[in-house]
C-alpha cells in the first residue's frame, strides 16, 4: 500500500478524514492483533486539538465522527468491526460496544 492509498478513499480519489486516517494510523501502530474501541480513537483524535480551557471528557465530541468512519473504513474493506470478538457486516445495523481492527 503506498501512501497515495493512506491519504484516498479509492475510486473516487478523494481524501480520506482526518479521523479515519487516525484510525488506520493508530490501527497500523498495534499491529495485525491490536483493535481499538470508538473511546480510544476519539481520545487519541482530542488530545492534540485539546486547548487548556476545554473540559476533560472534551474527546466525547468525536465520538460520532469516530463511529461515522469506522463504518466508512469497514464498508470500504479497510478495517474490521468486531463485536464480542466477532467480525460483524458494516452494512448491518451494529449496537452496543464495538472494536476496530485490521482485516487478516
Amino acid at each position: 500500500m503506498t501512501d497515495q492509498d493512506d491519504n484516498t478513499e479509492g475510486e473516487t480519489s478523494k481524501p480520506l478524514d482526518a479521523v479515519a486516517l487516525m484510525i488506520l494510523d493508530l490501527l497500523r501502530q498495534g499491529g495485525p492483533d491490536h483493535s481499538l474501541s470508538l473511546a480510544d480513537v476519539a481520545r487519541a483524535f482530542a488530545e492534540p486539538r485539546r486547548k487548556k480551557s476545554d473540559p476533560p471528557e472534551i474527546w466525547r465530541r468525536y465520538m460520532n465522527a469516530a463511529r461515522q468512519q469506522a463504518l466508512f473504513l469497514a464498508r470500504s474493506g479497510r478495517i474490521v468491526i468486531l463485536r464480542r470478538g466477532e467480525p460483524q457486516d458494516p452494512k448491518a445495523p451494529i449496537k452496543g460496544l464495538i472494536r476496530l481492527g485490521l482485516p487478516k
